[in-house]
């Protein structure tokens, strides 16, 4: 019995057996698309060794290409460079050889290779003669400008740009207005990112984890710490999975409000979360647990970062000493100041000497204190009011009356006015 093809199957087997390369039957096309995609691809590459030159770019661009060219070719091969300069080149290439139906295209892919570089005045040199040629520019032209402005870590050249859109009448995406909340709260102009944050969520914008930080940083900086966690929760519920560095940032600000045991949820849910933690994270559990007192989980924190072979800071350090001659803790105070000693990255400085002196002080223990201020001063470090006023007290419980005299001796020497408490 006779089998009868359908018109589909029988245009493929006629396109198979001619072999043909610009095929318009319909059904294959996309194939034949597909294919030409990767000769274009291959084109770009060879392109990768040129010279930024256009003898040579056109050389190469001649001998690889054939003679029917449309835009989207030029805009496959131009996405795929590496090379601004080669890029721009290409560009005017294809311009010159080419029915332009939308010329702003071709324009929007240069850029982006102008952005991947971070070069931002050939990025502008490109919309000066984009503008020039009568190429009306549209949104995709300045949010990649912006997004080259926000790499390069230039907010405030960002709002110059976005702000420019108006005159251009271009309207602005909700991705590019999420960049925007972040520049304008970088540039000082927090109402403006509020007032972008309160649309974003009454148009149900598309936000991502950056912006839901950078809110949240805007609220710690106001001391909103109620605010930080309401936003956390929004993101959440909206199903944006915070990043290590919103992660970060909460802890900061619940540090700052003191809030020790939300730092211990928010860690738990970063532990939770399979987001692999560094430094910044134990620096921030380190501040917040250390502020709070809380002695143990802090000291658990320190002995966590130094078993991975991580470094502190004197402000860590510093932190740690402090919270320790709050309470009382003294052998942990003499690990912390040995270690930091054998550590090249930081040393002692008059805070670290004064917090282990206020330690030994409160203790009684004499041989330590006077050890410790000896140092301290070797170091080129004075001691102030405060510090000789604990050592005056602590040789005045030891029954140290010469060494209490000479402290006093010391203050009159320093320039310091003695008072009620000395």
């Amino acid at each position: 019995m006779k089998t009868f093809k359908t018109r589909e199957a029988q245009v493929k087997d006629e396109c198979t057996k001619t072999k043909r390369t610009s095929c318009k039957c319909g059904f294959c096309s996309s194939n034949t698309r597909s294919l030409k995609e990767v000769t274009l691809v291959q084109v770009a590459e060879a392109l990768n060794s040129c010279l930024p030159v256009e003898e040579d770019v056109f050389r190469v661009l001649d001998s690889k290409l054939g003679g029917e060219l449309v835009e989207q070719d030029g805009v496959i091969v131009i996405n795929k460079l590496p090379n601004a300069r080669v890029a721009h080149i290409v560009l005017k290439y294809f311009q010159d050889r080419c029915e332009l139906n939308r010329e702003v295209v071709l324009y929007n892919v240069t850029m982006k290779v102008f952005r991947k570089s971070k070069d931002l005045d050939g990025a502008e040199k490109v919309f000066a003669e984009m503008v020039e040629r009568g190429v009306a520019p549209d949104n995709v032209t300045f949010s990649t400008i912006i997004g080259c402005l926000r790499l390069r870590s230039l907010p405030r050249k960002a709002v110059e740009w976005f702000e420019k859109m108006a005159a251009f009448g271009v309207e602005s995406d909700d991705v590019t207005y999420a960049v925007m909340i972040d520049c304008y709260r970088r540039v000082g102009n927090v109402d403006m990112a509020l007032r972008l944050y309160d649309r974003s969520r009454t148009e149900k914008w598309r936000l991502d984890a950056l912006t839901f930080t950078t809110i949240i940083k805007i609220y710690e900086t106001s001391g909103n710490f109620d605010g930080c966690l309401t936003v956390f929760e929004e993101m959440k519920a909206l199903g944006v999975k915070p990043n290590l560095v919103c992660y970060n940032t909460l802890l900061d600000a619940m540090g700052r409000a003191k809030r020790p045991w939300q730092v211990k949820s928010i860690y738990q849910q970063l532990l939770s979360s399979g987001l692999t933690h560094g430094w910044a994270t134990y620096a921030s559990l380190i501040q917040a647990y250390g502020k709070a007192r809380y002695g143990d989980d802090t000291m658990i924190v320190y002995k966590e970062m130094r078993a991975k072979g991580m470094n502190l800071n004197n402000v860590l350090y510093n932190t740690l000493l402090s919270m320790c001659a709050d309470i009382n803790f003294v052998d942990e105070a003499v690990e912390l100041l040995d270690d930091m000693k054998s550590c090249t990255d930081c040393k002692p400085n008059s805070w670290t000497y004064s917090s282990t002196i206020t330690i030994f002080s409160c203790c009684v223990k004499v041989v330590e204190a006077k050890a410790v201020l000896k140092e301290m001063v070797e170091s080129g470090f004075q001691p102030n009011i405060y510090v000789l006023i604990l050592l005056i007290q602590c040789y005045g419980k030891a029954d140290r009356t010469d060494d209490v005299v000479t402290t006093f001796d010391r203050i009159i020497e320093l320039g310091i006015t003695p008072d009620e408490r000395t």
